[in-house]
């Protein structure tokens, strides 16, 4: 009996665990789990999970009103999503880690891949197998003419087919291959998804989006630079240089709307119409802004991307100075009707501040309940066809005095007193455009002087769209040709029998994924094609 030495080390690598391993060891496992095929997917379905709450969920450098309104109506829930940067998904840690993840894990899979695939298109067709009836479609026949004969023939009738056809030397039989841009389709899909990747994270680094509310006429215009934007949201490396100096403003805006249907009152669609100028001194140019339409100057585009009402309120104070006068953004709260929810601040108001916090109804009718009966005010068409603005008022420290930063379309009513009637009912003011209400205990006046419309307008420059389209088209043609193209292998044999005949046996292999024997008809097609040059030939 021979004596066979223990050797550990063998046995250590065969039932070795990670955290048995060297450090070398663990991290060339490590390498191996995370350029796996399975880890790829495995990242790339959490990907697409993660970015599932920046689709649902109002994003702060995208919709920064959306945000605040969500924040609003949901104080308990804001903390929590604040903590896991559910606002700001695209550019979280989390997400960030995912992001990294996949694409070392891509760049891991697919450069081994490279090297493999190379080798094989420098592969020839294998010999053929010694018995070709054992494959699913093999067929044979028997003809008078010379195997060598047969088996010029057969290699003309495939090559036609643009198989890579070749005759290995000493073999009795023809060895046809083709489909390998099948294989190609895959590489090219999985490379495309790093394009995309490295497209879209260019613009998340170099570019930046910015949003503003501009009221429309001549008096509201916006240029390019940091100072205009109410909301910013720059890439890590974004340069301030890049930033091209156009200017513009709208001239008008014009809404259509729904009139009948169950979607009766709802805008159908709206335009803006801007004067814009591409750089100091340069001619104005008109453009009509829509939404999916942006205006593209140089690299930069600007979104329209949502519009509202800001009631025109002026507010004097007790010793009747005007100390707040303008138009003010309400937020809608119901997309289909514009019933809107905005907030004014006049902190330099006497003898106290004052704070107006309401709604506004473009269309004011007072709901009736399911027995007839008036029951709530609502706004029944989203045109401002009775336009009406309810607010409640409030003294004291409306949160400007302290230098700590307060969101516009948020009252802080921690500090502040709502101002009653004698009755001990809140005081709330109906106003129509060139309606005014005295305030009680002489705190001043409200006038609802008219209407202004406001737009929303997103800017934003993403240096790596053109990569990341350049990437999507490239995946998509990797994807189809993965699918459509089917890698098989045709071989024909011819040997001379013993009563003079040649015996020709003819196999084909599918080599695709899901592949039926017998479901094509390119077999018996060569088959007919041979024999049907035999018949020529005699």
């Amino acid at each position: 009996m021979t004596d066979l030495k223990h050797r550990p080390s063998d046995d250590r690598q065969a039932t070795a665990l990670p955290m048995d391993l060297t450090a070398r060891e663990l991290a060339r496992w490590s390498w191996r789990q995370v350029t796996s095929m399975r880890t790829a997917l495995v990242l790339l379905l959490l990907l697409a999970l993660a970015a599932i709450p920046g689709s649902v969920i109002p994003q702060e450098n995208i919709d920064s009103l959306a945000v605040s309104q969500w924040r609003d109506n949901h104080p308990r829930l804001a903390p929590i999503w604040d903590r896991l940067d559910l606002f700001s998904v695209y550019g979280s840690v989390w997400f960030s880690a995912i992001y990294i993840l996949l694409m070392i894990s891509l760049v891991g899979c697919i450069i081994p891949r490279l090297f493999v695939y190379a080798r094989a298109l420098r592969a020839k067709p294998p010999r053929a197998p010694r018995h070709l009836q054992r494959l699913p479609e093999s067929t044979s026949y028997t003809c008078d003419e010379d195997p060598e004969v047969v088996l010029t023939r057969a290699a003309k009738v495939i090559r036609r087919r643009r198989f890579r056809v070749v005759r290995l030397e000493g073999s009795d039989a023809v060895s046809a291959e083709r489909g390998h841009l099948r294989e190609a389709g895959n590489l090219v899909f999985h490379l495309a998804v790093i394009v995309v990747l490295v497209g879209v994270a260019t613009g998340s680094l170099f570019g930046y989006k910015g949003g503003v509310i501009m009221f429309n006429g001549e008096d509201y215009g916006f240029s390019n630079n940091l100072t205009q934007y109410d909301d910013f949201a720059p890439g890590s490396l974004f340069d301030p240089s890049v930033m091209e100096p156009f200017t513009f403003k709208i001239t008008d805006f014009d809404v259509s709307w729904i009139t009948d249907g169950r979607r009766t009152g709802m805008a159908r669609d709206f335009v803006a119409h801007l004067d814009y100028t591409t750089e100091p001194g340069a001619e104005t140019q008109e453009y009509d802004l829509k939404v999916n339409h942006p205006l593209t100057i140089g690299g930069t585009d600007v979104f329209l991307i949502g519009h509202g009402y800001a009631p025109v309120i002026t507010i004097k104070d007790g010793d009747g100075n005007v100390v707040q006068s303008g138009p003010t953004v309400f937020l809608p709260t119901n997309a289909q009707t514009f019933e809107s929810f905005g907030v004014i601040k006049a902190p330099d108001a006497q003898p106290d501040q004052l704070g107006l916090e309401g709604t506004f109804y473009p269309t004011f009718a007072m709901s009736r309940d399911a027995e007839g009966n008036l029951s709530m005010p609502a706004s029944v068409f989203g045109d401002a066809y009775d336009p009406l603005v309810s607010l409640f008022v409030y003294t004291g420290d409306v949160g400007l005095d302290d230098g700590s930063g307060s969101s516009v379309y948020v009252l802080d009513k921690s500090r502040t007193t709502q101002v009653m009637k004698k009755d001990g009912q809140p005081f709330r003011m109906d106003l129509r455009p060139g309606d005014t209400v005295t305030l009680p205990d002489g705190l001043g006046s409200v006038t609802f002087d008219g209407l202004q419309r406001w737009n929303k307008i997103q800017v934003s420059r993403t240096p790596g769209s053109m990569v990341a389209l350049t990437g999507v088209v490239a995946a998509l043609i990797g994807l189809l040709g993965s699918l459509f193209i089917r890698p098989r292998r045709v071989w024909v044999r011819a040997r001379r029998r013993d009563d003079g005949t040649t015996l020709v046996e003819v196999a084909r292999l599918d080599r695709s994924n899901g592949a039926v024997p017998g479901e094509s008809t390119e077999l018996a097609d060569i088959v007919g094609s041979l024999r049907g040059s035999e018949k020529e030939s005699s």
